[in-house]
């Protein structure tokens, strides 16, 4: 009986609908056949020989398994100093940048600030229009912050994209009225903020937590422009000059055999380092997913 009224409940589509979502169906199937491919053939070449990679044998699946690929990275000294810097500066620049949006963001979501607008717009605006490249060394130059690891960190300590969206978040989660009753039981705006807001903010800070890691670990431009020391170079870095070292002319190389071992090895590195720098990331993606879907979702949308 039951069956028979769950099956009267459900909407019957018609053929158009079932025609849309077939449709539907195969771009997204279509899509993700064009998205899975490279990175299928990324995976299996790193694993490959580089005689596989530099003939063009691997399709989806490795050839003549090796890692030789991986012991050239992992047996360069400097790959491990610029994983260490890149590890700190995800982990303290993403701490501060966290804090900064969340300290900013929650008084411009109350109505009671007075300037609450005219200060959005202040914010809003350093998004739309920004000093430049040159102006902006020059200040980070004169508050003494070249070849320091403080460069990586404090220019880039509030992104108002993610500003906005977590005032939306705390404007839309946290009422009014929560934030009324804490002030009547004799709670300040500091105990309400750590007590009751902060506890409610999960979703919207793994949010930020995720953003702010991935944009510092996928980081190099400021380093390429900020940094000299070499022990202060991150790993995109690092990895970006192994590249080109290891790139060399055929005028430099005498014997042919040695120009298609270090062409085949030029090659195989490609896929590898695009392996150890994308690993970190998506090891972590998985523990924050469901946190950052709700974030998203109410941060944005709403």
């Amino acid at each position: 009986m039951d069956s028979y009224e769950s099956n009267l409940n459900k909407v019957r589509e018609s053929g158009v609908d079932r025609l849309f979502s077939f449709a539907n169906y195969l771009i997204l199937l279509v899509v993700t056949i064009i998205i899975l491919l490279p990175l299928i053939y990324i995976v299996s070449a790193s694993f490959s020989s580089p005689q596989a990679v530099i003939s063009g044998k691997v399709t989806l699946w490795p050839v003549d398994f090796s890692l030789e690929g991986y012991r050239a990275i992992f047996e360069h000294q400097r790959i491990w100093v610029g994983f260490g810097n890149s590890l700190f500066y995800t982990v303290f620049g993403t701490l501060f940048n966290v804090v900064m949006t969340i300290i900013a963001a929650y008084p411009l979501s109350r109505d009671d600030l007075i300037g609450r607008r005219f200060f959005t717009l202040l914010f809003v605006f350093t998004m739309l229009f920004s000093g430049g490249l040159i102006p902006t060394y020059m200040v980070v130059r004169d508050l003494g912050l070249l070849n320091t690891r403080w460069a990586m960190i404090l220019p880039s300590g509030i992104a108002i994209f993610n500003l906005l969206i977590t005032i939306t978040f705390f404007r839309t989660t946290i009422p009014p009225e929560l934030i009324e009753a804490a002030h009547i039981d004799g709670a300040d705006d500091f105990r309400t903020f750590f007590r009751i807001v902060l506890p409610l903010s999960r979703p919207i800070i793994a949010v930020l937590a995720l953003f702010y890691a991935v944009s510092h670990w996928n980081s190099y431009f400021s380093a390429l422009i900020y940094l000299k020391d070499q022990n202060l170079f991150p790993l995109q870095l690092i990895l970006r000059e192994i590249l080109i070292m290891n790139s060399v002319s055929a005028s430099m190389l005498v014997d042919i055999e040695d120009l298609v071992a270090r062409e085949g090895l030029r090659e195989l590195l490609k896929y590898s380092l695009i392996i150890v720098a994308s690993l970190p990331v998506l090891i972590i993606y998985p523990f924050v997913q469901r946190h950052f879907v709700k974030g998203m979702m109410i941060g944005s949308v709403k």
